[in-house]
């Protein structure tokens, strides 16, 4: 769960809840929201690992197709190595870390860890869901994301895969701002133009495979950086080894390129004074966010897919956290 950046066109019968469903949201890498995601953290992986019933570790990302679980595992062994010092443990129950609904027909599983005190990361956040489709197939949908404190004024980080079919998905990749562009040019220079974000999201939109995805949400709109990668990948017309193809080769590189421009340039790099009146302001817009993606995306998605009961347990403790 990130900051889900999409509004899912799928009808998801008595199959996954009491009665008929259509799944119309949006949400925050975010954060990516946050949604199934939604991704996570190899520290926290290891304690799931250590659990002998029979339920599937973080890390192996079961559904989630060969391209994208190797991506992944590599984008989360990146963050652990280098980011590790700055993270504490994983302290989220086992029955959130993973859970299903009454069916089998709905699985996801759940990763936070949250900043240590002298970090500039608040929480990062990672997930992965997956729900059987009344017409066959199923929604996977897998993230990454973490989201920074008010002792700097950088963007947050979200990755997100949202695939229906074995021919076509959404991706998101991008380095939410904090700031008004326009009030602060200097931020948009610094992390948007010099940076080199942008060189990325050209070369994914020159593939004749990939399209713009448009957000029906216009907050999710609204959140977007100007150097956003939000695109969906079509190659039903060659087949689904083009698609691993292209996960593979040009958004596995770009996906790295931007977590290597977060890590150097947001979260390792030399940090302004904050003062006191913009953490502020930074801590009420961050709090709004993270509220808005979580409440907006778990609290209408979820009870749809795993009941009221489990949706309110893993809202309950999320709250605490964040």
């Amino acid at each position: 769960m990130a900051l889900t950046c999409t509004q899912l066109p799928f009808s998801l019968s008595s199959k996954t809840s009491q009665s008929p469903l259509t799944i119309s949201h949006s949400s925050l890498p975010l954060l990516p929201n946050f949604r199934f995601p939604t991704s996570t953290l190899a520290s926290c992986c290891g304690a799931a690992s250590q659990m002998n019933n029979g339920r599937p570790r973080f890390k192996e990302f079961p559904y989630a197709s060969p391209a994208i679980k190797n991506l992944m595992v590599d984008l989360i062994s990146t963050v652990e190595n280098s980011l590790d010092s700055m993270l504490l443990p994983c302290t989220l129950p086992q029955d959130i870390q993973y859970f299903h609904n009454q069916t089998d027909t709905s699985h996801a599983s759940l990763f936070l860890r949250s900043g240590s005190p002298s970090s500039p990361i608040d929480f990062i956040l990672g997930s992965w869901l997956h729900c059987e489709l009344p017409t066959g197939g199923a929604l996977n949908i897998t993230s990454l994301s973490s989201y920074m404190n008010n002792s700097t004024d950088a963007p947050h980080l979200v990755i997100e895969f949202i695939q229906n079919t074995p021919t076509s998905l959404v991706f998101i990749l991008d380095l939410p701002h904090r700031k008004d562009l326009i009030l602060h040019p200097h931020y948009l220079k610094t992390f948007y133009e010099d940076s080199g974000l942008e060189n990325q999201r050209q070369l994914l939109n020159k593939l004749s495979e990939v399209q713009p995805y448009v957000s029906p949400s216009l907050y999710i709109r609204s959140v977007f950086s100007p150097t956003a990668v939000v695109l969906r990948i079509d190659t039903s017309s060659s087949g689904g080894e083009r698609l691993e193809e292209i996960l593979r080769d040009d958004v596995s590189s770009a996906a790295k390129m931007v977590l290597e421009i977060w890590l150097n340039l947001c979260v390792l790099g030399e940090k302004q004074g904050i003062q006191d009146e913009e953490k502020a302001y930074l801590k009420t817009r961050d709090s709004m966010f993270k509220s808005k993606s979580i409440e907006t995306d778990i609290g209408s998605t979820l009870p749809r897919m795993f009941g009221q009961e489990t949706a309110d347990r893993v809202l309950s403790v999320l709250r605490e956290i964040i």
